[in-house]
């Protein structure tokens, strides 16, 4: 109960006084929520946390005893970036191409709120609490961090991000527990929608992009739903798929090793620089 009130209150104090503060053009800002493959599932390798640019910063989401970062703050993406003792995730280096790929006067900054095994429907602003209630205990332990509301929490840091910068788009990672769901994707824009509306944004103004799943050439296990997620577009005007193919699996087959999430943040990343017309830069 302490750390949600000292996350509510830091949240406050960011949101009442962030106005004293110019909006940076420059910075641009991408959410990030999804299960565990935009959580992060693989372990973090020394090389993952070197040579990471100041450019690319991620918002702290959650209290992290010991970790010298405050909820609601902004730090060097150094991993994790979603909770304490997550993994490496698409996002970390989705950022690292997006910077280096973008103009120096330009600065990247991730929000990623995930949870894994989740279904896509935690993300319901309406009917969230609902699906909590049946979710198993150690789902359940997950959720507790983000307040009980991970939806919620994403829109509050996402407010107070933009007195500080440009919200430029929207990754996803997630399908693997809705596999076969045929609505999916009217559940995905659903949630689109509301987000756009909570942060006042222009309908379809910011681009959402999905990732398949663990693909089929990696024996994935929940690769059937790649299917659906390809018909995303269809359904958001301004939304794009990633393909997966080729970015290596864990032993499980449900998630990525640190290689396939290396190569798929890359590939989120490549979407967006052509969406906005920047040449994706590679050593």
């Amino acid at each position: 109960m302490y750390i949600k009130k000292f996350f509510v209150l830091t949240l406050l104090c960011l949101l009442k006084f962030c106005g004293s503060f110019a909006q940076d053009k420059n910075f641009h800002i991408y959410l990030c929520l999804g299960q565990s493959n935009m959580e992060g599932n693989a372990k973090i390798e020394p090389q993952d946390s070197l040579g990471i640019s100041d450019r690319f910063m991620m918002l702290q989401n959650v209290e992290c005893p010991g970790s010298n970062r405050i909820p609601g703050s902004w730090y060097t993406a150094v991993p994790p970036l979603t909770r304490c003792n997550t993994g490496l995730s698409p996002a970390d280096y989705f950022g690292r191409t997006m910077v280096a790929s973008l103009p120096a006067k330009i600065r990247v900054g991730v929000i990623n709120v995930a949870v894994g095994g989740c279904k896509i429907e935690l993300f319901d602003k309406d009917n969230f609490s609902t699906y909590t209630q049946s979710a198993p205990q150690w789902m359940k332990g997950m959720i507790s961090q983000y307040g009980g509301n991970p939806y919620a929490r994403l829109v509050e840091l996402a407010k107070a991000a933009q007195s500080k910068g440009i919200i430029k788009g929207i990754l996803l990672h997630q399908g693997e527990s809705n596999t076969g769901d045929t609505l999916w994707t009217k559940k995905v824009k659903l949630v689109y929608d509301n987000l756009l509306k909570d942060l006042n944004l222009k309908k379809n103004s910011v681009p959402i992009i999905a990732a398949e799943l663990v693909n089929a050439d990696q024996g994935g296990i929940c690769a059937s739903m790649n299917a659906i997620i390809a018909t995303l577009p269809k359904v958001i005007p301004n939304s794009y798929v990633v393909s997966s193919s080729g970015c290596t699996a864990a032993k499980d087959k449900l998630h990525f090793n640190a290689a396939g999430y290396r190569e798929l943040g890359r590939r989120y990343a490549a979407k967006f620089l052509m969406l906005s017309g920047n040449t994706l830069k590679t050593k």
